[in-house]
């Protein structure tokens, strides 16, 4: 049997009755947070405010546009420069970054990979896409992401490693790579998942797609594991409008990523060569030249999210019923999304808070439908979910973009 583990929660108590939401304040409290707008306050929303218009103009006088031209070079050299990896390849979505990163990791179809239930849909998608099984792991309250020490000990009760290989002792399957997630921009505990990784002869890729600008002891997200996956979707803390970026340590694997992602095109003056099944998964010129418009403000808009979330938590520290999800001591985070997270026993006032937001003009979501009550995934292998089923039930996602924490 599975091992099992006590989820961990936030609870707050009375010795004569239950905690409530004021769900009034909270949406008071939101206003006072947030700069004066007669329009509804979006989610998060790009912000366009330097060179993006000169960069694109210039993809379109030149006649650039596609998927070579300057600035896909010059936006792989600025990813790379400020994450401190050794190779960025730029690709078209961060769900291409993400197949591609388990393709070139070794992932291949009959196998298992390790994610977390609680994820964006893309997570598990890229897993599908290579023909494997998406095995749904826990997440911790203190990260949100993945528990290293609840990995453990499931691994220790389910999984085999053969020659230097993991299998599934339940399923026969090779167990082929743990993803974690950087959930909303918050590092996931990297060294202890490293060393479970390594315990059990398991590469670890991670989907940093919502990490950009987010540190772990030091280091920029995306440097522990094998490969990884950034997104520059139109929501993200940069954005292409439509992009993603695998990043990688190993010069070999970045070469590869490279070529298999220009659909595996051998160099030739004008004959069509191939030596393998590729991808077209390379990003557009014009879209990175918003890329690199958007690198050259990141620093800015870091700044802005810390601000905001700071402001967010202290105007929510005297909030009953909810705090604002906050940093490790070990990481600094991008604050992509800022999250509240409603006190265990106020789980059910989560959608009234919801309602009560969005009729007010402001927008906020609950998390993601966790990966195994989605239909197509209902049958993957699991471990208990207790936390992230917790997190499920109580956490809001609150207005975020980097505007809005200018001037704070």
């Amino acid at each position: 049997m599975p091992a099992t583990w006590k989820g961990s929660s936030v609870t707050s108590t009375t010795s004569d009755r239950v905690r409530r939401v004021d769900i009034p304040r909270v949406v008071a409290t939101l206003r006072q947070a947030l700069p004066p707008s007669a329009a509804p306050v979006a989610l998060h929303e790009p912000r366009l405010a330097g060179n993006e218009w000169r960069y694109a103009k210039e993809c379109l006088d030149t006649g650039w546009v596609s998927s070579a031209g300057a600035f896909v070079e010059r936006f792989e050299k600025m990813l790379a420069e400020f994450t401190g990896a050794r190779r960025a390849v730029a690709v078209n979505n961060g769900t291409a970054a993400l197949h591609i990163c388990l393709l070139a990791a070794g992932v291949r179809p009959g196998d298992e990979v390790i994610v977390p239930a609680l994820t964006f849909i893309a997570t598990a998608n890229a897993v599908a896409y290579c023909g494997a099984t998406p095995h749904f792991a826990d997440s911790e309250m203190a990260t949100l992401g993945m528990d290293p020490r609840k990995l453990e000990e499931y691994l220790r009760d389910i999984a085999e490693v053969k020659a230097g290989t993991c299998f599934n002792r339940r399923t026969g399957a090779r167990i082929a790579a743990v993803m974690p997630m950087h959930t909303f921009g918050h590092p996931v505990d990297l060294d202890a998942l490293n060393e479970v990784c390594q315990r059990f002869s398991l590469p670890m890729v991670e989907d940093a797609a919502e990490s950009l600008g987010s540190y772990y002891k030091g280091k920029h997200t995306g440097n522990v594991g094998r490969l990884s996956a950034l997104s520059f979707n139109g929501n993200k803390t940069v954005t292409t409008g439509g992009g993603g970026a695998v990043l990688t340590n190993d010069e070999e694997l970045g070469r590869m990523v490279k070529h298999v992602t220009t659909t595996a095109r051998v160099p030739h003056k004008w004959a069509f060569l191939h030596d393998q099944v590729g991808y077209n998964y390379r990003l557009p010129n014009i879209n990175a030249a918003l890329g690199c418009a958007q690198m050259e403000q990141l620093p800015g808009f870091l700044r802005s999210k810390r601000a905001l979330s700071e402001r967010y938590q202290r105007l929510f520290a005297d909030v009953s019923g909810v705090r604002v999800v906050t940093e490790q001591a070990h990481s600094r985070s991008n604050y992509w999304l800022n999250n509240i997270l409603l006190d265990a026993e106020c789980a059910d006032q989560r959608d009234a808070l919801l309602q009560a937001t969005n009729e007010s003009g402001l927008m906020t979501r609950p998390a993601w439908t966790l990966m195994h009550r989605l239909p197509m995934f209902r049958e993957c292998p699991r471990m208990d979910l207790s936390t992230a089923e917790d997190i499920e039930a109580r956490l809001v996602s609150i207005p975020s973009s980097a505007v809005l924490g200018e001037g704070c």
